[in-house]
């Protein structure tokens, strides 16, 4: 918003002068929990690799008893939002009943996913 001036010079006539400074009425930001959450929603989501030269079924739950819903090609990486105890799963990177979940009702196996750990490296799922 611009805002005109009138200045007067010492024993001069009116100088016309413009202020581009922006005044915003404090009402503008809503709350400081609205700024938080802008921010928390940039945060950058981490991808891990499916172990090389696997294809791996994605299942409804955190096991095999639960059905089959896709399955990732060989060299997917995915997100893994938590993770849930479920099925004992060997794989090519050990023995584990971990289980990602990569989206809303589907999880893998955590032995074949590429973490670097043997433990739990998200929250466990709510």
């Amino acid at each position: 918003m611009s805002v005109e001036h009138a200045e007067t010079a010492e024993n001069g006539p009116a100088i016309p002068t413009e202020s581009t400074a922006l005044i915003e009425p404090v009402e503008a930001i809503e709350s400081v929990d609205s700024v938080t959450t802008a921010e928390a929603t940039l945060t950058a989501t981490t991808y891990y690799s499916i172990a090389p030269g696997y294809s791996v079924n994605v299942r409804s739950g955190p096991g095999t008893n639960y059905s089959i819903v896709r399955v990732l090609p060989e060299g997917s990486e995915i997100p893994i939002n938590c993770q849930s105890p479920g099925t004992w799963i060997s794989g090519p990177y050990g023995t584990s009943n971990i289980w990602d979940n990569i989206a809303n009702g589907q999880f893998v196996s955590d032995a074949y996913v590429q973490t670097g750990s043997d433990g739990y490296i998200r929250p466990h799922c709510g």
